[in-house]
């Protein structure tokens, strides 16, 4: 089962199989500074390509073998979407699955294509990275190939949008002194004000990088996470520590808080003191905070007045 890893077990989706279209090497038409994958040269097409029937086969054996997957989450040692058979590939799948959800991780670079967006529609959640929405930041964070635009990735987006079903997750990384910045965060919550993701994801380095760059903290992260507009579904992805970081919001507090960001179950746990989540509590009883499901995570959030 060379395409295969796992299971792992995911936050957001459960338990998690992965499925590798690039087992051999890496295929990917971006070069990201981070990537935990050694550099490569870019490339528009995979040149290695697997057959459908062994890929099929490999998943077949291996949800025999585990029996409780809740998702199975397409990835590759670069860009999935670069895989030629994909529509093909999600045919297939989607007649052996059962009831177990289907998720895929790109890099977006080809979501303006007609032959991407027709096989992403077969997926359950499509979660697509966004870590720049300036070209200069782009070029420079994500090291894309010659033929990938930002505008066309954004345009992409916007239609895929209006005609998928499923879950659309945007990912965002933030590395230092790269667009770790407000301009270029007020420059992303512009453009996803428009898109209206289901979830937006903001993290950081978690794995050693391919180059010689830097994550941001926690800290900076809940920072820019607050020049988002409060009605984006922000997830601060990245682990906090587990000393320091307790806040002690009074109910003033809380609500100026949950106005500017709604805070999900994870952030209520790791940030406030006792005493803050008592106060939550009766925020919640008397109809001042709500909670909001949205894409496998619980927001809180102030009432719409």
């Amino acid at each position: 089962m060379k395409t295969i890893f796992g299971p792992i077990n995911s936050r957001r989706f459960g338990r998690s199989l992965g499925v590798d279209l690039s087992p051999d090497s890496k295929q990917c038409n971006f070069d990201c500074l981070y990537c935990e994958l050694k550099p490569a040269k870019v490339v528009d097409r995979q040149s290695s390509v697997l057959p459908v029937s062994q890929i099929v086969a490999d998943i077949q054996a291996a949800l025999s073998e585990y029996k409780d997957i809740d998702v199975l989450t397409i990835t590759a040692n670069g860009e999935p979407t670069l895989y030629p058979h994909l529509s093909e590939l999600m045919d297939a799948i989607n007649q052996i699955k059962g009831s177990i959800k289907t998720l895929i991780l790109s890099n977006a670079s080809t979501i303006a294509q007609k032959e991407t967006q027709e096989a992403l529609l077969k997926f359950d959640s499509v979660k697509l990275s966004l870590d720049c929405a300036t070209s200069k930041c782009f070029r420079k964070l994500d090291r894309p190939s010659k033929s990938v635009s930002l505008q066309a990735i954004k345009e992409g987006m916007l239609a895929f949008k209006k005609i998928f079903n499923g879950e659309l997750i945007i990912e965002i990384l933030i590395v230092n002194d790269l667009n770790d910045n407000l301009e270029e965060i007020e420059e992303l919550n512009q453009f996803l004000l428009t898109l209206q993701p289901d979830r937006i994801d903001i993290g950081t380095i978690d794995r050693p990088p391919a180059y010689n760059i830097q994550p941001v903290n926690y800290e900076k992260l809940r920072e820019l996470s607050l020049g988002f507009d409060a009605s984006l579904p922000i997830v601060i992805t990245a682990k906090a520590p587990k000393e320091g970081l307790k806040y002690n919001y009074s109910k003033e507090d809380l609500l100026q808080t949950l106005a500017r960001r709604p805070l999900t179950k994870e952030d209520i746990e790791l940030l406030f003191t006792q005493e803050a989540k008592e106060w939550l509590q009766e925020l919640l009883e008397q109809g001042a905070v709500v909670e909001v499901p949205s894409s496998n995570t619980i927001f809180y959030r102030t009432k719409e007045k």
